[in-house]
């Protein structure tokens, strides 16, 4: 089957490409990349070099996804979004000399399953985004979020919990009902999980 490619596009040929990926106009994906099966990477968007995609991936728009990122299946990056990837950031040494590839500590950011990275948000690494957790849109995360967490503002913090489909949940007496699907969820320590269905 393959993947598309525009013609813009800037795909390293050591970066492997899932079958039914489209990546658009102007976007560069770098030399060991992996991005899953029918991954989408917006126009103008940049996957460093060694970043893993899952399956299912959609990387908006300008969006910058630097190394050593790591997306589980279904992660979704909203447009001009940042995934960091150094703590403590400098172009030069302390003796003024240009810092080079030995001179850095690569950290990156972990997305977990079905979570989403609104648009203009900053994850600054490392961090730990957990499975189907939402970061609104222009949030700086620094800290990690828990599955089914949203966060929101500067620095982000904890305001509430989605379910699957995104839309936050509503408390209903011990538990916490998803609007859209009616699935239940239960707090368990600091998190939330699916409780069985009656």
């Amino acid at each position: 089957m393959g993947y598309f490619a525009a013609p813009s596009a800037d795909v390293d040929e050591g970066a492997t490409i899932g079958d039914g990926s489209k990546i658009w106009h102007l976007a560069q994906v770098r030399e060991d990349a992996e991005l899953g099966q029918n991954c989408i990477v917006g126009r103008g968007a940049y996957i460093g070099t060694g970043v893993r995609l899952g399956d299912n991936c959609k990387v908006q728009n300008y969006a910058l996804v630097y190394e050593p990122a790591r997306l589980a299946d279904g992660v979704f990056i909203g447009p001009a979004a940042v995934l960091t990837n150094d703590t403590y950031p400098r172009a030069i040494n302390p003796d003024g000399s240009l810092k080079g590839g030995e001179d850095w500590d690569l950290v990156g950011v972990t997305i977990g399953r079905g979570a989403a990275i609104g648009a203009r948000a900053v994850c600054v690494a490392p961090v730990t985004i957990g499975d189907w957790a939402t970061v609104a849109a222009g949030a700086v995360v620094v800290k990690d979020v828990p599955n089914h967490a949203l966060v929101v503002g500067v620095p982000a913090r904890q305001v509430g919990w989605v379910g699957r489909s995104g839309h936050p949940l509503k408390r209903d007496g011990e538990f916490w009902v998803c609007p859209a699907t009616g699935q239940r969820y239960e707090v368990v320590g600091d998190t939330i999980q699916e409780a069985s269905q009656p």
